[in-house]
């Protein structure tokens, strides 16, 4: 398999024992942190050991491992958030969870897929997403997090006359601008690489508009692996989000 079938496969599988997980401990009575726990755990344990055996030169940075510094002179770094949205996961009947596999190389994200293993799909970079459907002359969509919208979410969504639409995973959110159910995601507040990594190489393969939420290109395998901010939306929505986001401190 080529790295874009090894994200695809990986993230799908991941997603397919978290499934059958999820619904057997919830039958047995497990209360929503011991099936978080369980997930995390059983998905971050799989990719390990997939990407041992099939890209056994590589090194990864998953969200649920120890951060091996060593990392940083890597060439190739695959980037995993094994359970995307853990809090979600734990929650009956919530299906706004994901799996992300991304691979970054020395010269930026050359590979990723996201699974959102509860609706049963994966999308990945190559093959990439269908090209969306026009918006037509409905009001924008802006996602944004179920329990924080930073101000400067608000600010934009105002800005463009902006409807709201609250998911829970960044993957999920991610995926519903992929998809058109929502037209613009951006995020300020913080999230790790692990979280980013393959919705942004997903989104960009789709032909949306990734950046920080000054333009900037997100950055990758650094040795924070915070990154304080991110924008996807659809390319006619970028200036205007930026300019919005200009305006305020975040």
């Amino acid at each position: 398999m080529n790295d874009h079938q090894v994200a695809v496969d990986l993230a799908e599988r991941a997603g397919q024992l978290l499934v059958p997980m999820r619904a057997q401990m919830e039958a047995d009575g497990a209360w929503p942190e011991e099936i978080m726990d369980a997930g995390d755990a059983a998905a971050h344990r799989f990719l390990m050991a997939e990407l041992t055996r099939l890209r056994p030169d590589d090194a990864v940075l998953s969200e649920e491992g120890s951060d091996d510094q060593r990392r940083l002179s890597a060439r190739r770094l695959w980037i995993v958030d094994p359970l995307d949205g853990t809090r979600e996961f734990g929650e009956p009947g919530r299906n706004d969870w994901a799996v992300h596999v991304a691979l970054w190389e020395d010269f930026g994200l050359s590979a990723g897929a996201v699974a959102l293993p509860a609706h049963g799909v994966t999308f990945g970079t190559n093959p990439a997403p269908a090209e969306l459907a026009p918006v037509g002359n409905r009001r924008p969509r802006m996602i944004t997090s179920r329990f924080r919208s930073p101000y400067v979410a608000a600010i934009i969504a105002d800005a463009l006359g902006a409807d709201a639409v609250r998911l829970g995973s960044a993957g999920a959110k991610a995926m519903a601008v992929v998809l058109g159910e929502a037209d613009i995601y951006a995020h300020a507040g913080g999230m790790y690489e692990w979280d980013s990594a393959a919705p942004i190489a997903v989104a960009a393969a789709a032909g949306l508009h990734v950046s920080r939420l000054d333009g900037s290109p997100l950055v990758y395998n650094q040795p924070d692996p915070w990154m304080p901010d991110l924008l996807i939306c659809r390319p006619q929505f970028a200036a205007d989000v930026l300019a919005a986001a200009a305006t305020v401190a975040y």
